[in-house]
């Protein structure tokens, strides 16, 4: 049962989501280097399973590539509560380019999945939830960090070229409680 559900998810994911996640990379989601800006462009894959206890797992996969603005690092002033580990910088340079892979994932309750459903052009993972699964459905990430586990990690290459100081940043959150910063991008 619970492959049968993955494969519809997939290809429907696949027609629709392909391109709208290069042409729209989602305005609103976190975990996105340098909060105050930045070009993303990444593909976005979703994948549902069905629990035991008729809720659905609900997994969303972005890879792809980003361009910095100017302004402080990502990891330079954490939101309060968030965990920073590793080395950080305070400031980067507008330009610097790189690639980003990560995933979320949460519960979905209180829906019924529709493996036939249409997202909107945006498809961020709450329109993907109110599509899919209906507009009464509950998806655990949106509801805070209880119930939601996130990774993603941001990598810029050729760092000593682009003249960064750090090049490899990780934003996680994987026990419900706690977000953490691993690391930074940044120019000093």
């Amino acid at each position: 049962m619970k492959r049968w559900l993955i494969l519809p998810v997939l290809v429907v994911g696949a027609l629709a989501l392909t391109a709208i996640g290069l042409a729209d990379p989602g305005h609103g989601h976190k975990n996105k280097p340098n909060a105050k800006g930045g070009k993303l462009v990444f593909h976005v894959t979703y994948k549902v399973r069905r629990n035991h206890d008729g809720s659905y797992t609900v997994r969303r996969e972005d890879k792809g590539r980003f361009v910095t603005l100017a302004g402080q690092s990502p990891s330079a002033d954490p939101c309060p509560g968030v965990i920073r580990r590793g080395k950080h910088g305070e400031t980067l340079e507008a330009g610097k380019t790189g690639g980003l892979h990560g995933y979320l994932q949460g519960k979905v309750t209180g829906g019924t999945f529709n493996p036939s459903a249409t997202c909107t052009a945006e498809c961020s993972s709450s329109d993907f939830v109110s599509a899919f699964f209906g507009s009464t459905a509950q998806f655990t990430c949106n509801n805070g960090y209880a119930g939601c586990r996130f990774s993603f990690e941001y990598t810029a290459q050729r760092h000593h070229k682009q003249g960064l100081r750090y090049h490899h940043w990780v934003d996680r959150g994987t026990d419900g409680v706690h977000e953490i910063f691993i690391g930074d991008i940044a120019t000093t």
